[in-house]
């Protein structure tokens, strides 16, 4: 499933929300793309979204959660990369 969390994370200017699955990485690369989410956005288990753009993404079919869920639900599938992790997929 797609994730979303609330825009809570300030940088350059502006809020911004995770996108992430609990399903796997390529669940999200192919939901990123046709979103239109540049690649540049992914960050080691997410991609980061502003916060412009947030409804869009519920709009798309990301379930909106919180940022300590999110963080539970990639930990739980195995998927959470923490800083410092190799291998962006």
């Amino acid at each position: 499933m797609i994730l979303i969390d609330p825009p809570n994370a300030p940088g350059h200017g502006r809020m911004w929300s995770h996108l992430a699955s609990d399903e796997s990485y390529d669940e999200l690369h192919d939901f990123a793309r046709r979103a239109g989410i540049p690649a540049k956005g992914f960050d080691r288990d997410h991609y980061d979204v502003p916060s412009e753009w947030y409804d869009a993404m519920v709009a798309l079919g990301a379930q909106p959660i919180t940022s300590r869920e999110l963080v539970g639900r990639l930990s739980a599938a195995g998927l959470r990369r923490r800083r410092g992790s190799r291998g962006e997929d």
